[in-house]
């Protein structure tokens, strides 16, 4: 296969529906555990090009834990450094667990999206995400 036909597949794909949407509206909530816990479950609902970024302070070294459960299967999240361009964790490509060390202190963001198949479609997603940090 050629360089030209690898890349015409390549966009395809991604055309496809294979990257995140790009957000209409995103909902920005910061995360605070209830005194003497150190997690939370939260239950939300998205659709189609809308978004949710919940920000959590954390200090480095510690271990956060992040679980999405929804009956889409289109519905992802990213994990973001403070300043980073790039998430630090992509479920899309991960899964929708993990658990991280923390590199360096600060607000990291957890992005709740459609991928953009899902989203032009105009589906709905409730979900519940749990996040644990010790």
């Amino acid at each position: 296969m050629t360089c030209r036909k690898l890349t015409r597949l390549a966009a395809l794909l991604l055309t496809i529906g294979g990257v995140p949407a790009m957000a209409d509206d995103i909902r920005r909530e910061a995360v605070h555990f209830a005194p003497g816990t150190s997690g939370s479950t939260i239950n939300g609902r998205i659709k189609g090009y809308n978004a949710v970024q919940y920000s959590l302070g954390v200090k480095a070294g510690q271990k956060m834990s992040v679980q999405l459960d929804s009956g889409n299967a289109s519905l992802y999240f990213n994990i973001t450094a403070p300043g980073a361009s790039e998430a630090l964790y992509n479920s899309s490509i991960d899964g929708n667990g993990t658990s991280v060390t923390i590199p360096s202190s600060g607000t990291y963001v957890i992005d709740v999206y459609l991928m953009r198949n899902a989203a032009r479609r105009g589906e709905t997603a409730n979900y519940s995400l749990t996040l644990y940090v010790e």
